[in-house]
């Protein structure tokens, strides 16, 4: 073979190589390719949500986020992440979300305490409600309680405050400046009793020193107690709202026993930083409303003390309105119930 007709041999075969390169020879190309990322749908976030939570892990606001972490996923197709940043009664994770972009990727999940109680009684929490933030959905309602310990040495709340008399009674309080606190402290000015709100730093640790026999009462609400009292190793004694709870029938209410007042009734839900895309609202909120329906989560809820009830975004904002007006016209009286 001449050099003329091998270099015509091997162009032909070079070219013949890079036309089958273009196919099937290249690095990868017997896969198929990648399906491009996912859009976000219709408004859902893409990347992983956030649920920040400001009270500390082992307190009910922590196991309920972490319930509702999988349904949530289930529902929105992303990452659910639970987010612990205690302290401050939840005024720390409150001024994280303020601060976060508005993206629908980060949800304060909270109780009354924060969003509604604080911006009462601390003149700088570091947020307002109104302007910082919105309300995404709510999932619940529930009621406060007050609950004796194993070595109170009494079994009502009348003896208890009958105590209190003649001798000083220290009742725990899972933070300061919240509304068991504010219930402890109506109660001494209602018939001049030496009682003393402990505030801890959040219900876990209060809730161990009352079970070890440290507090003789405490002041939390029904979900954070319910175990104990099941256990035998505290005694919830009265319950604050307009009727008695479903859980604890043989209960009376503040109201029954002669101390009106405390009716308003707390919540559990959502919030996002104001400006969050109004389209990601409803669908998360739609999207919290079908994990409320999972049987596991409901029961769990149920079973903690928690009245389950879906809420859409301006539901909720209407009943932390509602209740914040309510708990400002007690404080501004000094919390003495009528």
């Amino acid at each position: 073979m001449t050099d003329a007709v091998a270099r015509a041999a091997r162009r032909r075969l070079l070219v013949a190589l890079l036309a089958l390169g273009t196919g099937l020879g290249s690095p990868g190309a017997s896969r198929a390719a990648p399906p491009p990322p996912a859009a976000p749908r219709g408004g859902l976030p893409s990347r992983a949500l956030r649920l920040v939570v400001g009270f500390p892990a082992g307190g009910g606001t922590a196991a309920i986020a972490r319930l509702l972490a999988d349904p949530l996923r289930d529902a929105l197709g992303v990452p659910v992440i639970v987010e612990i940043r205690p302290g401050a009664g939840g005024q720390i994770a409150a001024q994280a979300l303020r601060a976060v972009p508005r993206d629908g990727t980060m949800l304060l999940l909270s109780h009354d305490h924060t969003i509604s109680i604080l911006p009462l009684v601390t003149p700088d929490p570091g947020f307002d409600p109104d302007r910082d933030f919105v309300a995404v959905a709510g999932f619940a309602t529930f009621v406060n309680a007050i609950a004796l310990g194993p070595r109170a040495g009494v079994s009502t709340l009348g003896a208890l405050l009958e105590r209190g008399r003649n001798a000083r009674v220290a009742i725990g309080v899972p933070a300061p400046a919240s509304v068991p606190e504010f219930v402890v402290q109506a109660l001494a000015r209602r018939d001049t009793l030496d009682l003393v709100a402990v505030p801890y730093k959040g219900s876990a640790p209060m809730l161990g020193e009352l079970a070890g026999g440290q507090l003789p009462a405490a002041g939390g609400s029904v979900p954070e107690l319910i175990d104990l009292h099941r256990a035998g190793r505290a005694r919830i004694v009265a319950v604050l709202g307009a009727t008695r709870q479903p859980l604890l029938p043989e209960v009376p209410t503040l109201a029954e026993l002669g101390i009106p007042g405390f009716e308003p009734t707390p919540y559990y839900g959502l919030f996002a930083p104001a400006g969050t895309p109004a389209l990601t609202l409803p669908r998360t909120a739609a999207a919290l409303a079908r994990a409320l329906e999972v049987r596991e989560v409901r029961e769990r809820l149920l079973g903690w003390g928690l009245e389950v009830r879906a809420m859409s975004g301006p539901e909720l904002a209407s009943l932390e309105r509602r209740y914040r007006e309510a708990w400002s016209t007690l404080i501004a009286r000094g919390s003495h119930a009528p």
